[in-house]
């Protein structure tokens, strides 16, 4: 049954992207560019209502008070899955992404991306090119949006050991805002380069956000810390909640560490 759910879903997913990119795109870019990013918004949440109906996987959201208001600040989430890639959108006033130029260059894609005024970065560069690309950045923070950045750089399997980039403290440094962590297991319910979707119920996280001013260092040990501490107790709570799901090997090595310590 999971297979048939989840190769429906997929069916559903892809076709409910092109649907809405061919019926919304007009009005995508007739709209402002802030309200034109409600059609992104309303297609993450139609995308939730395919995953639960389809799949029937669901989630909450825990910590929205946590979320600074009337300021710019860095949306630093657990990075497992597609999921993740879009879920949160609608809890973003305005958010913006740094993210490699080449994907500028792919047809109504990059529109889209050009409109919503992303970063575009060539990853090879350096000096000058970098220093415009923080500029862009903080004109954009300064405007009141929200910088999202996952921390560990790529999407990372549930119950993997992390792998924090040092990126996040520079920009944390030189934007001087608070860091918002927020963590997940999104990973166990539609895993990465897999098909097979689970059914179940799983939470997300948000953490009190980390003020500015730390020395870098100091902010990225203990963006580490409360991370990983938030994540290994939330990666508890998920699989006591959904005793059914297979567990990918990372997974279970690290329920049995966490079970081996009490915690």
């Amino acid at each position: 049954m999971i297979v048939v759910r989840s190769i429906l879903f997929n069916l559903a997913f892809y076709i409910n992207l092109i649907l809405q990119m061919v019926v919304m795109t007009p009005v995508y870019f007739l709209l402002p560019r802030k309200k034109a990013y409600g059609v992104a918004k309303n297609w993450a949440r139609s995308n939730h209502w395919l995953f639960d109906k389809i799949v029937g996987a669901t989630f909450e959201i825990e910590g929205l008070e946590n979320i600074p208001k009337g300021q710019g600040y860095i949306f630093a989430p657990k990075h497992q899955s597609f999921w993740d890639a879009y879920a949160l959108l609608p809890w973003q006033d305005d958010p913006f992404y740094i993210l490699k130029r080449e994907l500028t260059w792919i047809p109504l894609f990059g529109w889209y991306i050009l409109k919503q005024r992303m970063v575009p970065v060539d990853r090879g560069a350096r000096g000058r090119v970098m220093a415009a690309v923080m500029e862009r950045a903080k004109a954009e923070m300064k405007s009141g949006r929200q910088l999202i950045i996952y921390p560990e750089g790529t999407r990372r399997p549930p119950g993997a050991p992390p792998e924090y980039k040092y990126g996040i403290a520079r920009l944390y440094r030189d934007l001087q805002v608070p860091v918002l962590p927020v963590v997940m297991h999104p990973g166990l319910f539609w895993p990465r380069r897999k098909f097979l979707r689970y059914p179940g119920h799983f939470k997300v996280r948000i953490l009190p956000p980390i003020p500015a001013g730390m020395d870098p260092d100091a902010f990225l040990a203990h963006l580490i810390d409360v991370m990983e501490t938030a994540s290994d107790r939330l990666l508890l709570e998920t699989v006591d909640a959904n005793p059914h799901l297979p567990l990918p090997p990372t997974a279970a090595q690290r329920v049995a560490e966490l079970r081996t310590r009490g915690v």
